[in-house]
């Protein structure tokens, strides 16, 4: 794989170079037969090269219209994870400028067809606020299925889908990522309700939806996936008890940690989550306010183990 890599390669440079070239002279410059000419120029028109050939003996061939490009051999899925890697560059601090340059070059020499993909996971796609780290792993999100679902955004048309084993038909409307998670924004259109749906907790099934008109989302996408996911989009939900106003919560937390309600005594309650206790835990202890955890019971006995665990270090 790895020679027929480098003999594309240094075929489209030919191609490249010159106008036009016999098939001769290209297998006499690459060393090849004339048939694995034909068998790359093959490969070359499969990944979306426009190369033109001039049938007889000895053939001719040119690249066509728009193909003065640098070579790009990636396959779909390589390329949308290039793609991928780039948006999230754009959302890191120094990376801003240089990582959406970058993405607009590769745009540029990709082939209609990757990039029309790209593209419609670019349009498709925000980013949400940073937060701290999590000792869990990443999900896997396969980039097949990124890819259908920004396509499926970009042409209105409905997903059919398994979700944690329920399933459901959505109107999709927009992708969040946000936390290293990829989040769907999407519209139920039998109950009329939007919520954020994790992708990588989806199946798709074909044949998917059927298209549809897409409404207008009330609201901020980015402040709806942050808000909802706190309230149940968490693997762990938590309801804190802070002994503290909600403006003093409010002051220090990152506003994509959770959401506060005001108790009528002055204190509040802070509503957040996250893919473990252990992760839960940090969040809370960073508040520097006394709070009471009664629920859920698996952070409840997190809570003691780490208050026993403290109280022996100061022995």
């Amino acid at each position: 794989m790895s020679s027929t890599s480098a003999r594309l390669l240094a075929l489209l440079g030919l191609l490249q170079s010159r106008p036009d070239w016999s098939g001769a002279e290209l297998a006499d410059r690459l060393g090849v037969t004339g048939r694995t000419v034909r068998n790359d120029v093959a490969r070359l028109r499969d990944l979306g090269y426009p190369v033109d050939a001039v049938r007889g003996p000895g053939g001719r061939y040119r690249l066509g219209a728009g193909a003065r490009l640098p070579p790009l051999l990636l396959d779909d899925d390589e390329a949308v994870a290039v793609a991928v890697g780039l948006r999230a560059a754009t959302g890191l601090a120094g990376f801003e400028e240089s990582g959406l340059t970058a993405l607009t070059k590769l745009e540029q020499v990709m082939p209609d067809r990757l990039r029309r993909q790209v593209d419609a996971l670019r349009s498709a796609t925000t980013a949400g606020p940073a937060n701290t780290d999590s000792n869990v792993a990443d999900p896997q999100v396969d980039a097949a299925q990124l890819t259908a679902v920004s396509v499926a955004i970009r042409d209105h048309e409905g997903i059919r889908c398994w979700y944690r084993d329920e399933p459901l038909e959505l109107e999709p409307y927009h992708l969040v990522a946000w936390q290293r998670r990829w989040y769907l924004v999407a519209r139920d259109p039998r109950t009329a309700a939007w919520a954020p749906y994790r992708v990588d907790w989806m199946r798709l099934r074909t044949p998917g939806g059927r298209r549809f008109r897409p409404a207008d989302f009330p609201g901020d996408l980015t402040a709806f996936v942050v808000r909802e996911v706190a309230r149940a989009g968490w693997a762990v939900h938590a309801r804190i008890t802070v002994e503290a106003p909600a403006e003093d919560v409010l002051a220090r937390i990152n506003p994509a940690v959770g959401t506060v309600e005001s108790l009528p005594d002055g204190r509040s309650v802070l509503v957040t989550g996250g893919d473990s206790v252990e992760t839960v835990a940090v969040w809370v202890g960073m508040l520097g306010l006394d709070f009471r955890v009664t629920d859920p019971p698996e952070l409840v006995e997190h809570v003691r183990t780490l208050a026993d665990r403290y109280g022996r270090a100061l022995l």
